[in-house]
C-alpha cells in the first residue's frame, strides 16, 4: 500500500549546510506536495553561535529564538509550499526526534556536517544517532566542502538503488523506495552485496576470498531479490533491474549509484538476513559519509 510523504522537517544551523538543506527540502516538499517543517535546535552551551557569548542563557533565549525564526522565515519566505518554522532548545538529535513525533513527520532531511569546534550543532554523529533513533526515514545529504566530485542531487528521483540484504531494516527501506518510485516513476535498481567473508563456512553455501560465486547462490539471491517485489509496484516503476555484487558492502554500492548514475540510495540502518550481518551500522554510516547523491536511511520502526 502506498505511503504519502505528507510531513518533511528540515533541520538546520544556519550554516553552509542551509544552502543545500533548506533549498533541497523546498523543492521535494513541493514535488511531493507536502507540508515543510524547517527546525533550529539552540544548544545554549554552545557558545558563539549566535555571534556572541552567552553569560545568562535565561534572558538571552528569547533573542536567539527569534534569531532563529527570523532566519528560517527569510531562507523559506520565497518558498512554494506551506512552511512552518520549528525552533527550540536542548540537545540536538533529543529535540528532532522529539518534534519528528510530536508533528507525525513522515520524512527528516539533514546534513551529514555543519558547524564545527564551539559552534558544532550538527556534526556528522549527531546524524548518525538520529539514523538510528528516529521513528521516520531520514533523508541525509553531504556537505559541499565533503565532496571530491558533484552530489547529484536531482528532483525528482529518476533512478533509486536499493542495498538489499534480507533483513527487516532493508524490507523497510524497499517499502519506502517502492512508494517514492511510484511517486517519481523511478526506475529502480535493486542490489545485494555478497561479502566472501560473511558466507565463509556458511551452512549451505560456502564462498573464498577470490573465488566465484557458485551459481546456485546466485540463482537463490537473484530469486529472492526479484520476490521482494510485489506484482502491482511492477506497474508503478518505470523498470526493476537486479543485480548482485561482491566485495564490501559500503564500497560497491556507492560504486554503482556512481557507475549507474543513481539519484537515490536506501538503505536500512541494521542488518542480520541471509548470513550473520552485512548492512550494520557502520556500513550505512559509510555509504552516506561516500554517496555521490542523497542516502535514505530507513530502519524497521519506522512507520508504514
Amino acid at each position: 500500500m502506498k505511503t504519502k510523504i505528507h510531513r518533511i522537517l528540515c533541520a538546520t544551523d544556519f550554516s553552509d549546510v542551509s544552502r543545500i538543506v533548506v533549498p533541497y527540502s523546498i523543492d521535494l516538499a513541493a514535488e511531493l506536495n507536502a507540508e515543510l517543517y524547517v527546525c533550529h535546535v539552540i544548544d545554549l552551551p554552545t557558545i558563539s553561535v549566535y555571534g556572541e557569548a552567552v553569560f545568562d542563557p535565561i534572558t538571552q533565549q528569547q533573542r536567539f529564538m527569534d534569531f532563529a525564526r527570523r532566519e528560517i522565515e527569510k531562507e523559506t519566505q520565497e518558498a512554494p509550499v506551506e512552511t512552518t518554522p520549528l525552533v527550540t532548545i536542548g540537545h540536538t538529535t533529543e529535540e528532532i526526534t522529539r518534534l519528528a513525533s510530536d508533528y507525525d513527520i513522515d520524512l527528516v532531511v539533514a546534513a551529514t556536517h555543519g558547524r564545527s569546534g564551539l559552534k558544532r550543532l550538527f556534526l556528522g554523529s549527531v546524524t548518525a544517532r538520529l539514523m538510528r533513533i528516529l521513528s521516520c526515514p531520514i533523508l541525509v545529504l553531504r556537505t559541499i566542502e565533503e565532496l571530491e566530485k558533484p552530489h547529484r542531487q536531482t528532483i525528482p528521483f529518476k533512478k533509486i538503488l536499493v542495498g538489499c540484504d534480507f533483513s527487516k531494516d532493508s524490507d523497510a527501506a524497499l517499502v519506502r523506495s517502492l512508494n517514492i518510485a511510484q511517486e517519481f516513476e523511478s526506475e529502480l535498481h535493486l542490489v545485494h552485496v555478497v561479502e566472501p567473508a560473511a558466507y565463509k563456512g556458511h551452512h549451505k553455501f560456502s564462498v573464498e576470498p577470490g573465488e566465484a560465486l557458485p551459481e546456485e547462490l546466485r540463482d537463490v539471491i537473484s530469486e529472492k531479490l526479484s520476490s521482494t517485489v510485489p506484482e502491482d509496484a511492477r506497474n508503478w516503476c518505470k523498470g526493476i533491474k537486479t543485480d548482485i555484487l561482491e566485495g564490501k558492502p559500503h564500497a560497491e554500492l556507492v560504486r554503482y549509484a556512481d557507475t549507474h548514475d543513481i539519484d537515490l540510495i536506501a538503505i536500512g540502518v541494521r542488518g542480520q538476513g541471509m548470513v550473520e550481518s552485512l548492512f550494520v551500522g557502520s556500513t550505512t554510516d559509510r555509504v552516506v559519509r561516500r554517496a555521490p547523491c542523497p542516502v535514505l536511511s530507513v530502519n524497521h520502526g519506522a512507520r508504514e
